[in-house]
C-alpha cells in the first residue's frame, strides 16, 4: 500500500513531493491533469496517476494527502473517495467551512476506520498547537485570542481562497457558536515574540478547529496587517456583493493564475512567521508566543510528519484536529519552530 498526494503540481503539493522524495518516501503523484502531473512524477522518479474527482482512482492507497484546492469545492469528494476506499484523508486546508464539515464526519470515519485530519501545514497545525498549550496552561480558559505575521509571499492557490472568502466578511465564535462580523471587526496590537504589531481580526480556521481542540467558546483569531491592509478590508465591506459575483470571482483568480508566483527558494530560505495567542477566564490571563519558519515550508514538513504519524497506527480512526492527534507539543518537534512563554 501506498501514500498518494492530490494535487502535487500544485505549489504546496510540489513542496511536499520533493521534500518526500529528499526522505526516501515513494509516494504516488496525482492531479486532474496527466500533462501536468507527469514531469513531476518523471523527474522525481515516482509513480502518477491522473484523475478528477469525479472518478477518484484510489486503488492500493492507504492515505491520501489532498492538496488541491480550493478545498471548498475539492475536499467533499475526496472525502467521500476516501471513506469508501478505508483510505485515510490528510489535507492543507484553512478554511473554516471545510474543517466543520470534515470534523462532522467523525462518526463516518471511525465506522470505517479511517482517520480525518484536515489543516496539516501552516494551515493550522502551529496556530492549533498554540492554543492547546494555552488551554492546558489555563484549564478555565473562556476566551482565546490567536495572531500570526506571515513574512512572506502568498502562492496563487492562498490568494484565490482568500478571493472566495472575501464577500463573507469576517467570523469568529462567540458563545461556542459561528457568528459574523464584519471585515477587520477588530484591530489591535500584538506582542510577537520579535516586535508589537498592529493585526485586525480575519475569518481563520482555528476558529473552528481551536473551539474542537480547546472547547474554548470565544475566540478571535488576528493577522499582522499595516494601516493601509486594514482601511482597504473595511472598505470591502461595501464592494462585497459585488465581490460575489460569479464573473468578478472568475476574472480575479484568472489574474491570480496568470501573474502570482509563489516564493522562489531563496525566500522561502529568508522568510518565516510570527504567532502569538492568549487566553483569559476573565480574572486571569496567560500568553505565549511561537515562532516558525516560513510557512510553505512548514507546510511540507508537516504535512509529511502527520501522514508518515497516522500511516504508522499513532492516530485511532475518527475526524481529529492536529493537536488532538498528536498532542499540544506537536508543532514544537517540527524543525525550526520554538515556543515562548510571556
Amino acid at each position: 500500500m501506498a501514500f498518494l498526494i492530490y494535487g502535487a503540481n500544485g505549489y504546496s503539493g510540489d513542496l511536499i513531493a520533493r521534500l518526500a522524495r529528499q526522505r526516501g518516501e515513494t509516494p504516488i503523484l496525482a492531479g486532474r491533469s496527466a500533462d501536468k502531473v507527469r514531469p513531476l512524477a518523471e523527474e522525481l522518479g515516482l509513480p502518477w496517476r491522473a484523475f478528477s474527482l469525479d472518478r477518484p482512482d484510489l486503488r492500493e492507497v492507504d492515505l491520501v494527502l489532498h492538496c488541491a484546492g480550493p478545498f471548498s469545492a475539492t475536499s467533499r469528494p475526496m472525502v467521500d473517495a476516501c471513506l469508501a476506499a478505508r483510505a485515510h484523508y490528510l489535507d492543507i486546508t484553512g478554511e473554516i467551512e471545510v474543517f466543520e464539515a470534515v470534523l462532522a464526519r467523525d462518526e463516518q470515519a471511525r465506522g470505517r476506520g479511517v482517520v480525518l485530519l484536515p489543516g496539516t501545514g501552516f494551515d493550522v497545525v502551529p496556530s492549533d498547537c498554540l492554543a492547546a498549550l494555552l488551554k492546558q496552561r489555563l484549564p478555565s480558559a473562556t476566551k482565546l485570542e490567536l495572531a500570526f505575521a506571515p513574512l512572506g509571499r502568498s502562492s496563487p492557490g492562498t490568494l484565490k481562497t482568500s478571493i472566495e472568502a472575501l464577500p463573507r466578511g469576517g467570523l469568529v465564535r462567540r458563545g461556542g457558536k459561528l457568528v459574523r462580523v464584519p471585515p477587520a471587526h477588530e484591530v489591535r496590537e500584538v506582542p510577537f515574540a520579535d516586535k508589537p504589531r498592529q493585526a485586525m481580526s480575519i475569518p481563520w480556521g482555528d476558529v473552528a478547529t481551536a473551539f474542537r481542540s480547546t472547547g474554548i467558546p470565544d475566540i478571535t483569531v488576528f493577522i499582522a496587517a499595516k494601516r493601509s491592509q486594514i482601511r482597504a478590508a473595511r472598505l470591502s465591506r461595501f464592494v462585497a456583493p459585488l465581490l460575489a459575483l460569479p464573473p468578478v470571482q472568475q476574472y480575479l483568480k484568472f489574474r491570480i493564475e496568470r501573474t502570482v508566483r509563489g516564493p522562489d527558494a531563496s525566500e522561502r530560505a529568508r522568510g518565516g512567521a510570527q504567532f502569538w495567542g492568549r487566553v483569559s477566564d476573565g480574572a486571569r490571563s496567560v500568553a505565549m508566543t511561537m515562532s516558525l519558519p516560513e510557512g510553505y515550508t512548514l507546510t511540507a514538513h508537516a504535512a509529511l510528519e502527520c501522514a508518515q504519524r497516522v500511516r504508522a497506527g499513532e492516530v485511532k480512526p475518527g475526524a481529529w484536529t492536529p493537536s488532538l492527534a498528536f498532542g499540544a507539543g506537536f508543532a514544537a518537534t517540527l524543525p525550526g519552530v520554538q515556543v515562548g512563554n510571556l
